[in-house]
Parts: C-alpha cells; structure tokens; sequence
C-alpha cells in the first residue's frame, strides 16, 4: 500500500473531485479504532460542565502542563510546582512556555500562512538556544519537504483532525528542519493543527502530557518508526499519537475537576 503522507514526500490533502490522498491511513493497521477513541476522549473532556464558564482557566492550565511535558521529552524535567512558581530559567523550559503562551494567537494563521507560523514558533521556543540570525530559518535543503507539510496544512481532507496533527508532528519531527528546538516546534504545529482543525477547539487537553506519560523512549521508537516510511511504521506511530491525544484529554479532565473542586 502507498502512504499518502510520509518522509519527504507529504502531499496537499484532497482538492475538490479529486480522491482524499490521506483516506487510505484509516486502513492502517489499528489506527481507525485508535482515531475513534481519541476523538471520544477529547470530546468527553469538551463536555465537562466546568467548561461552561473556565474554560480559559482550563486552558492556560493545560498549556502549562503541556509546556512541562514538552520541555521533559526533551530532557528537561521540571516539577509542576516549580514551573508554576516559574522557579526554573532553563533555556528549553522557557523555550517551551513561550511557545505554549503563544499559540494561542497563531490558530487563525496556521492553516493561512504556516510557514510564518512556524518561523515564529521556531524563535519562541530556540531564542536561548540559536544564534539569533538562525532564528526562523529552516535550513534550505529542507524547502521540498515543508513545501508539502504545508500544502498539507492548508488542504482539505476528510482524515480525522488527530491523525493530520499527528502527521504535522512526525514530519517536522522527522525533518527536524531548523537543527536546534525541532521538537518543541513539532509537538506545538501538531497541538495548533488539533485545534485549527477542530479536534480541541477549546484548547483544553494537553497531548504533550500524554507524550510524557507513554514515555520518552516509547516516542523516540515511534517517530523512528514513522521516519522509515513503512506503512507499518507509519501507523505506529499514528497509533502513538492518539494514544498520547487519548491521555493528554485525561489530563485536560483532571484540570477540570481541580478547578470543580476549587
């Protein structure tokens, strides 16, 4: 079977008449059923009541959260505690709560312009890592294939939102077009692709967490997995990220009965 979407040749989803390129990943191995259950989970956490009226609340809560486990699969494990009483200065901290404090404001241009998007992502989550005329700049040789993400991100698809969010993440993970902060930057375009496409609008799930708890090891094999392009490997780790997706709503839940519980 050819995979509609893989290293180094992601395709623009379906243009009207034509057949939906992504269609075929449902077939996958096991990804249909973990497509499902990752949609029902989000969407138990979308109805919980205390959305009604914190959903902000909710939302900046996840985000930290998601900053943290973001900053830990990349090595950098802060308690929670800590980084709320914004005790850690660690460059790939920082670097992962500006990105989760902005992405806010880049959902409308995310599937407009994403190549803006992710040069902005790219300076908020590597300004203490890279040289500042490194900031924004992916590397040229990476142009064919974050052409393709992006017709990716802009097209339409009838795909499940969390498995075109989990193709944004393998493939900028995979690319890693910027050489320094890649993972910061694929796991917030996976997380803005969730909610542009409609999976958590709220933004109030955090799948990063969800990343972190099915372990570092466990992502690096997936995404190694995808970046071999084998359809088997392919659906690891489509499977992975909906795993993660299914967890990181859980954590969404917990924030929300804390907050019920005042």
């Amino acid at each position: 079977m050819s995979i509609p979407v893989r290293p180094g040749a992601a395709r623009p989803a379906a243009r009207s008449g034509a057949p939906d390129p992504l269609a075929p990943l449902l077939d996958l191995p096991g990804v249909r059923d973990a497509a499902d259950a990752a949609r029902a989970g989000v969407d138990r956490l979308l109805g919980h009541r205390v959305l009604r009226r914190e959903s902000a609340g909710v939302s900046i809560e996840s985000a930290l959260r998601g900053a943290r486990a973001s900053a830990a699969l990349e090595g950098v494990d802060v308690p929670l505690a800590e980084l709320r009483a914004g005790g850690s200065d660690d460059p790939v901290v920082q670097g992962a709560l500006r990105v989760s404090a902005g992405l806010g404001a880049m959902v409308e241009t995310w599937q407009k312009a994403p190549g803006q998007v992710l040069a902005r992502l790219h300076v908020l989550a590597a300004a203490d890592l890279a040289d500042r005329a490194a900031l924004g700049r992916p590397a040229a040789q990476a142009g064919p294939r974050l052409s393709g993400l992006f017709s990716l991100v802009t097209g339409t698809t009838t795909a499940p939102a969390v498995l075109v969010a989990a193709l944004v993440h393998g493939e900028l993970a995979a690319l890693a077009p910027f050489g320094v902060a890649d993972g910061l930057v694929a796991r917030a375009a996976g997380r803005l692709t969730g909610i542009a496409r409609g999976l958590d609008p709220k933004a109030v799930s955090a799948p990063e967490v969800g990343f972190a708890q099915l372990g570092r090891e466990a992502y690096a094999e997936a995404l190694a997995a995808y970046a071999s392009g084998e359809p088997d490997g392919v659906a690891r780790w489509l499977v992975h990220c909906c795993r993660a997706t299914e967890h990181g709503a859980l954590e969404g839940l917990a924030v929300c009965e804390s907050l019920l519980r005042g």
